[in-house]
């Protein structure tokens, strides 16, 4: 049983590595989902660019037993993936490419591109990365969990870079939980922009979104009905990558 000492260390780790903004969202959340079953859902997510790196992430030989390959939709390996089929196949029907990490014929992890808009699928909203043909955007990085402390990550970001690079995209936009604080730091890493950021409350049908960029504010009633974020790439450089820049946690 963990005890209380235990406990308010967490929270105290919580606060200095989101803030209290993005604390309190994470426990009204916590309790809205209890509440009401799941019918109330509160999230927020920042939106974020980083440059298609020209270089690798790892030195020469490194990571060599782990193969990353573009699959197809029907890939018998896309039954081992930690998510519903239907989603999986919502994603290829986008045009999506997924590349998968493979070591030792076990399948390690993933990441999914797209070179156009994306349909959000885990809220309803579109993000559209601008300029077109020049700016891509990733999503759903995954590495299991016992290879998470290994070569996985930048083993299949050196490989997008490889797949952008081949499509002339010069920028990669992504959306990142405000409470996964792992994904938030691998990817800054990176070097990335932020872009904005945006919460989501879904009641149900109902679906209600603050974003600090265009269109600020939106009301849905059905599926049908859903913001489009166009995350702007053009003239971001060197220059944008200062620290004021990054995603803060308030």
């Amino acid at each position: 049983m963990v005890s209380i000492t235990a406990r308010k260390n967490e929270f105290h780790q919580m606060l200095q590595q989101w803030g209290w903004f993005n604390v309190s969202l994470f426990v009204l959340n916590r309790v809205l989902v209890m509440i009401s079953k799941g019918n109330l859902r509160l999230y927020r997510y920042y939106l974020i660019a980083q440059p298609v790196a020209k270089t690798s992430l790892l030195p020469p030989g490194r990571g060599k037993k782990i193969e990353i390959r573009v699959i197809q939709p029907h890939d018998e390996i896309t039954r081992q993936f930690p998510r519903p089929a239907v989603a999986i196949e919502a994603r290829f029907e986008q045009g999506a490419k997924c590349l998968v990490a493979v070591k030792e014929e076990q399948f390690i992890g993933f990441l999914w591109l797209l070179l156009g808009s994306y349909q959000e699928d885990e809220v309803r909203a579109r993000y559209t990365p601008l300029p077109a043909k020049q700016a891509a955007w990733d999503f759903d990085v995954y590495v299991a969990p016992d290879s998470r402390l290994g070569l996985t990550f930048p083993r299949l970001w050196d490989e997008a870079n490889r797949v952008l690079s081949e499509n002339d995209i010069l920028w990669s936009c992504s959306r990142i939980s405000a409470f996964n604080i792992g994904s938030l730091g691998a990817h800054a890493r990176l070097g990335t922009v932020s872009l904005g950021s945006c919460i989501f409350f879904c009641a149900g049908r109902w679906q209600i979104t603050f974003a600090s960029i265009s269109p600020y504010f939106h009301l849905s009633l059905n599926p049908e009905s859903f913001p489009e974020f166009c995350l702007n790439t053009q003239g971001l450089g060197k220059n944008s990558f200062a620290d004021h820049d990054k995603p803060t946690m308030e």
